[in-house]
């Protein structure tokens, strides 16, 4: 109903049926051709403002009381405000016309102006209900098609992760290490097992996962973690600082591996030039942030990983995922989330 073309066919109607009733409360003798025009004409008007100047209302407030977020607050807000405009603008207009268009008698003033409000406030409520029922319907469409938006993200996002992990390029990788300590330290061998082992429970226990704890996503890290320093010790540094406190807040499984699987593929890792990450908690934030040294040979990319985390994320707060570069630094800071 906001701004389209046949609303304004709609006013003219609903006025035309509007003036037939207020027809029968004029007195005969009272009217003419001429303020039966004039009457007409005055209930489309007072049809079009209320109609229009009730969607402005229902604009204004969508900005600061949205229907999504307390409908009833909107609701309390949102009646008496629309039935203080609707019987301003009806009380005007009919005034208007009873001293400059077709003048009552005393006896019949009253009840003329109690009428015609009742009607126009009636007819304001049954605008008002149709548009918040569009409304209404409106937003559950939308929130259906950003669910399932999410869930096609959320999806791709974890394909993503999964690929990272089992792709014949990780998959090679680590069998060759593993197949050097084979010969090398059989002990070591058994552990690197056991913590890969660990890499791939977690990452089938929580495919369809929305939400795990920060302490499940750091044992899953440590893994994943051990990994890395066998295959890159000792030029891969790892910094981890988190509170116990900050163990039982939420975030999106498997955001921190993708970070550091990010760094990874981005930066030189060599004897010359060691790579550092950090992973820190500040205020509800979880950073992870890496010395910049970029790759002369880039591996090939989708470009997509952190913006997997900024639409799953997007999801469930209103807070940002925020990516910071300069000259030696690369930094990201995502939202840790409570649940009540």
């Amino acid at each position: 109903m906001y701004r389209n073309k046949q609303r304004f066919i709609w006013m003219i109607i609903v006025g035309v049926l509007i003036s037939f009733l207020l027809h029968g409360l004029i007195p005969q003798k009272s009217q003419t051709n001429w303020t039966l025009f004039l009457s007409t004409l005055e209930s489309i008007m007072i049809t079009f403002f209320i109609w229009e100047g009730n969607l402005n209302i229902d604009f204004w407030l969508n900005k600061r009381f949205p229907w999504e977020k307390n409908p009833m607050k909107r609701i309390l807000v949102q009646l008496p405000t629309s039935f203080i405009y609707s019987g301003t603008i009806l009380y005007i207009t009919m005034f208007l016309y009873n001293q400059f268009v077709c003048r009552l008698p005393e006896s019949e003033q009253s009840k003329f102006f109690a009428i015609s409000v009742t009607i126009g406030l009636l007819v304001s409520v049954v605008l008002l209900s149709i548009e918040t029922g569009a409304q209404f319907f409106r937003q559950w469409k939308k929130t259906l098609i950003e669910v399932e938006k999410y869930k096609s993200e959320s999806a791709q996002a974890q394909l993503e992760n999964l690929k990272n992990q089992i792709n014949p390029h990780f998959l090679f990788n680590n069998m060759s290490v593993l197949s050097s300590l084979v010969y090398k330290d059989q002990d070591k061998a058994v552990d690197f097992i056991n913590q890969l082992s660990k890499v791939y429970r977690y990452l089938l226990d929580n495919k369809t996962s929305e939400l795990v704890t920060l302490r499940e996503e750091l044992t899953f890290i440590e893994s994943y973690i051990y990994l890395l320093d066998i295959r890159y010790s000792p030029n891969l540094y790892f910094k981890v600082q988190i509170s116990e406190k900050k163990l039982n807040l939420y975030l999106p499984p498997m955001s921190v591996q993708l970070l550091i699987e990010n760094a990874i593929k981005h930066n030189e890792i060599s004897s010359d030039f060691p790579l550092l990450v950090e992973i820190y908690v500040e205020s509800n934030n979880l950073f992870v942030v890496n010395n910049l040294q970029k790759r002369i040979d880039k591996e090939s990319s989708s470009k997509t990983g952190l913006k997997n985390i900024q639409s799953r994320y997007a999801f469930f707060t209103d807070k940002e995922v925020i990516i910071e570069q300069t000259q030696s630094q690369f930094k990201v800071s995502i939202p840790i989330l409570s649940i009540s």
